[in-house]
Parts: C-alpha cells; structure tokens; sequence
C-alpha cells in the first residue's frame, strides 16, 4: 500500500469514530490546536470534537497541514512537529514542491531528526529549484554528516524523488558532489561523479572543477587525472579554471616542463591563460628553487599582454628569500612599488622572515615601519616573526615592548605567539611564567599545541619535576594532541637523567604504540641512563637493537660507550668500542680522549693516558679543564703526569 493510501484508510478509520466535516480554516486551525473548550451550535452528529491531545495527529491531513503552511502559522506546525508522520510528511512536500520557499519554511519548523531519507531527499530536490544553492547544499551536508544514509543512497534517493516530481533538472547531483567536496569528503563526491557518469547524466564543469580543486588541496594528485581523463571521454569543456588546476597539480608534482607545456596545449584549444595560469605556474617554479626559471615565466607573461599583479611579484620575492638571496628579494620589492602594486602583508612578512632569519633585525623593523607607512596593517604574523626573532637576541625588553604594542593595536594573539613566550620563558628557565602563560591561554580560549606542551614539559623535566611532566603528557593526550619525536625525547630524557629508566623505557613502547619512530637522541638518552646506572652491557645491547631498527649510531653513542666503560675501568672494552667508531669512518672527539684518559688515570696506566694525549694534540683536539683534572687526579708521586701535561 502507497503512503498515501495508508494515511486516507487511517482518516477513513478515524471519522468512523469521531464524526468530521469540513469547517472554516480558521477555526480548524484553533480546533486542532487550542487546549481551551469551544462551544458550537453545530448537531451532535455534525459537531467537531475536540482531540483527547490539542496535536492529535490524526485529525491532520496533507491538506489541513499545507492550509497551516501557507498562511504561515509556524508556531503551530513548531507544536506539532514530533507528531508528524513521515508520510503525512513526504505527501505535504510533494504537494509544495512548486513553492520551494514555502517548503525551506516549512522543514525549518520541523525536527530534522523526525524527517526520514525520502522526505529529505525530497526536500533537497526541491530547495535545489530556489535561485540560492544554500539551502539545498546546507542541507545535503546535514544528511551527509548525520549519517543517515550513505552517499550512494542519498544519491539513489534523489533520483528517485527528481522521477516522482517530474523535474528535469539534474542540478541535484552536481549539488551532492559539491556539498561532498565542501565537507572534503573526496572519495564520496569521486562516487557520486561516476554514479551520475552511470545514469548517463552530465555533471557541470563547475562541479568537475569542484572535484579537482579539492583533489589537489588534499593532495590526492593521481585521482585528479583520473577525473581529468573522464571529463576528456565525456567531453565534458574545459574552462581556465580547469587547466589553472591542472597546471597547478603537475607543478605539485614537480614537472614544471610539462606545466609549461600545458600552456601552449590550453591555447591549441582556443583557451586563452590569465594572470591565475601564470601566477600558478611562477608559484610552482619559485616553490622548487627554480626563481630564475619563474623570473623568465614573467616575462613571458608580460610578452602575451598580461600584467603581473601582486602575487607575481610576492611569489618572486618569497622564491629569493628562501634561498636567502635578500637583495634580489629587495629589488623585486622595489620595482613591484615603483609600479604602483600595494604589497599586501604577506608580502612583507616574508621579507621581515628573511632578515630576521639573517639576524638583520634593523632591515626586518624598517619592512615594518615602511608596512605601516602604506597603510597595509600589520599582523599577528608580523609581530610573531619579530618577538621571536627578539627572543633568540636575548633582547627581552624589546620582546616585552612589542607585546605591549599589540595589545594597543588591538591585534590579538594566537597560539604561535603564546608558543613564543612560553618557550622564551622556557629557555630562561623561568617555570612559573611559562605556566602562567599557558593558564592565560587557556583563559584566552586558545588552545595549547604540541609545541605548547613540548616547551612545558621540556622545563619540567630539566627541573626533575618528573611527575608534573607525566600529568602533562597524559592530559595531552586525552586533548587528542598527538605528541611527536621532540616531546617524547624531552620525556625521556626527564625519567632517564631521574634514573627512572623503568618509565623511560615504557615511553619507548608508547612510541612504537603511536607510530612515532624514534632516532639516535632517543637511543643516546636512554644509553647514556643505562650507563649512569653502570649497566654498560645493557646499554651495548641498546646500540645494536639501534642498528636492528635502521637507525645510524653517530660519535654520541660511541662516546657514551667508551665513557661508560671507562668509568668502570674497562679498558679493553673501551678500546674495542673506539676501534669500532674509527672503522665506520667516525674521529675521535675531545669526549672520546676525555673519556679514554679518565680511564686510564683510574686504573693506573699513567703512560698510556700519556701517549693518548700526545696523539690527542697531534690530531689538533686542545685539551680542556677536564683532560688535566683526569691526568692530576692519576698522577704519580713524582708528579709526572703533571709536568707531561704541562709540557
């Protein structure tokens, strides 16, 4: 039985019972709805009577229920919303479905979790027919992130719902795809591309160019060409934007010859590139190292008639600045002004990065200055790059200054800055600020990073605060921030110089457990807190188990070795450990001799430590305050040590 059929028998049923007729609207309306008894002069076979519940939904009809639509009584349906059938529901949106105004009002007063997926995709194919795409694509993102139905059901549904209202239009599909790649879904709006490739429909080339565009934001390079190649087969023309993406995807993935050459192959078809074709192709070439080539990619562009507009040139002068060519930067800047192009604050950030990088704080604060003579407002960028740049000269009271600054300007600081500070305190080994400024972000409603945590914790463990440190991490990690290689290591370091290598080590499986691979400064950390523990062998074990997981041994953990061994008198073993490092190509460091001497001093062997110091001076290495004190502390009677080293 259709949904129809099923409501009139229920009507039919219901007037067995409870006599109806038809009254006047308005009364009806209140009738149905009013708590408050009404008198009637009307028969006892002919008389309303009142429902036991003022929204009894069976005393509701398709017709009763788009009477309370159009004359917009929106508090009443409000009221009734959770007693709707879905039937009642799906009738009364196909009885409107030329009015899509009064359907958007309509399903804005109902529960949308009291609407099922035909009355949805009903609703959707209607709201596609109204001049604004919104309410159809706010909608369809509602049904696709509520995960009511999947992609292809949605899909099936409004296909079947485009047949019940006899629409033609397919504007539907092309709006599920867009609604896909507005919420990034790729692989769902890549299966309503080829659904709708199967029922033979068309899609726009706004929505293929939606595809792709998403496609290479995400990265997904190789799927763009397959969806490339399909708008080839179904002929489907090509706009600029579709070959500024595509130009774009092959820059990506670094073949700039054949960008170039997809030029020439958009003007073989009668497309002629813009300022966007132009600018993506000098972005690509400036983004591999390759700014003279983008230098010559202007000029070409200048040659057709095409102006370069501000990103031409900030792209340039990015290009120049990471690889630290400042002066050409400088002048690319020059002309790009002398032309009357505003740079915009990009712009100048990048160069203030280039001169803070150099150290040169005076020619970063002049960009500044110059930024705001032309009216282009600073940003939170700016002031980031410049606080930093003033923290690593140790010049805090400027760093200070320039907080102040943006507080009076208004500009309001994010997590970078709070980073900044944090991790400035940090170093100065100030706790309780760094802290207090964590506890201000939070206040801010700005949320902790990693590098946030990483600072904190990395204080912590300097300080031994080991506990402190774990609650940290642990309430990192219900955040959800994902700690990385530097803030394990930090952890680690904190428990293995507590000597805590228990912890230390369970660290190290919590690594494996989050996929986060470890390096030498994690095998060297916990090395070296085996070897303070005297359990040289197990730290021998731990160079090897390096070796198993693909991770080279550099000097440190030889060094960590021979010092170890020599700290327990172990000579020979020592001694192995340095021949080992010479045969893989590593010389031996003022720790290998230190280390080595210590050891010899320990057990006596006064002439041995003696020749190594000549060897180490032979091999240019200057002996430091702890090569002496070794050789004083194991010097003989007659004071031979002494006048061998002064010597």
């Amino acid at each position: 039985m259709k949904p129809h059929e099923v409501l009139n028998s229920q009507i039919i049923t219901h007037r067995r019972l409870r006599p109806v007729i038809p009254v006047d609207q308005s009364y009806c309306s209140y009738a149905l709805f009013s708590s408050v008894p009404h008198s009637n002069t009307t028969s006892p076979q002919t008389q309303v009577v009142p429902p036991s519940h003022p929204s009894d939904p069976q005393t509701i009809t398709p017709q009763s229920l788009i009477n309370l639509i159009r004359s917009s009584q929106w508090h009443l349906i409000k009221h009734l919303s959770p007693k709707l059938s879905t039937s009642l529901t799906s009738d009364t949106l196909s009885s409107l479905h030329q009015s899509p105004e009064l359907v958007l009002q309509f399903v804005n007063h109902v529960e949308f979790n009291r609407l099922d997926i035909e009355s949805l995709c009903l609703t959707i194919t209607i709201l596609a027919r109204l001049p604004s795409p919104k309410p159809a694509l706010r909608t369809l993102k509602q049904v696709v992130s509520g995960g009511i139905a999947t992609v292809r059901e949605i899909f099936g549904e409004v296909g079947r719902a485009r047949e019940q209202l006899s629409i033609e239009s397919t504007i539907v599909f092309d709006f599920l795809i867009r609604a896909c790649c507005e919420m990034k879904r790729a692989k769902e709006a890549f299966e309503c591309f080829y659904l709708m490739k199967q029922k033979g429909v068309i899609p726009k080339i706004e929505t293929c160019n939606d595809i792709l565009s998403l496609l290479l934001r995400l990265n997904m390079l190789e799927m763009a060409w397959v969806i490339y190649a399909e708008m080839f087969r179904l002929k489907i023309k090509s706009s600029v934007y579709t070959y500024n993406i595509m130009i774009n995807v092959l820059c990506k993935e670094g073949k700039l010859k054949k960008a170039k050459e997809f030029i020439g192959f958009m003007e073989d078809l009668g497309v002629k590139p813009n300022v966007v074709t132009y600018n993506t192709l000098i972005h690509g070439y400036c983004s591999r190292g390759r700014v003279e080539g983008a230098r010559l990619i202007m000029n070409a562009m200048k040659g057709k008639g095409i102006k370069p507009d501000s990103y031409t040139y900030g792209s340039l002068i990015n290009g120049f600045c990471k690889e630290r060519k400042l002066d050409e930067a400088s002048k690319v800047f020059d002309k790009m002004v002398e032309i009357g192009l505003v740079p915009s604050a990009v712009t100048y950030n990048t160069l203030i990065d280039g001169y803070c990088n150099k150290g040169d704080l005076e020619k970063a604060f002049s960009f500044r200055d110059e930024m705001i003579k032309n009216g282009t407002k600073p940003t939170v960028s700016t002031y980031n790059l410049l606080i930093h740049a003033l923290f690593i000269e140790g010049k805090m009271t400027e760093a200070d200054n320039l907080i102040k600054e943006m507080g009076e300007k208004g500009i309001v600081p994010d997590a970078i800055t709070y980073n900044i500070l944090i991790n400035g305190s940090c170093k100065c080994g100030n706790a309780k600020k760094a802290f207090s400024l964590h506890d201000e972000m939070l206040s801010k409603g700005i949320e902790p990073t990693r590098v946030t945590y990483t600072s904190l914790i990395h204080v912590l463990s300097k300080r031994k605060r080991m506990k402190e440190a774990d609650d940290l991490f642990e309430k990192m990690l219900r955040k959800g921030v994902l700690p990385d290689l530097v803030l394990f290591n930090a952890l680690i370091d904190g428990h293995c110089a507590n000597g805590n290598m228990e912890r230390a080590f369970t660290l190290l499986k919590e690594m494996d457990k989050l996929q986060v691979p470890p390096d030498e400064v994690t095998y060297n950390t916990l090395m070296q807190g085996r070897c303070r523990q005297g359990k040289v062998e197990e730290a021998r074990e731990l160079l090897d188990e390096m070796k198993r997981r693909g991770i080279q041994p550099d000097f440190i953990s030889y060094n960590t070795l021979i010092s170890g061994y020599s700290k327990r008198g172990d000579m020979k073993d020592a001694f192995k450990v340095r021949d080992e490092m010479f045969s893989i190509g590593f010389n031996p460091t003022l720790l290998t001799y230190n280390a080595l001497i210590q050891g010899l001093c320990k057990n006596q062997e006064g002439d041995l430590a003696e020749e190594l110091l000549k060897e180490m001076v032979s091999k240019g290495i200057t002996p430091d305050d702890n090569t002496y004190y070794s050789l004083i502390e194991g010097m003989g009677k007659d004071g031979k040590f002494v006048n061998a080293s002064v010597a």
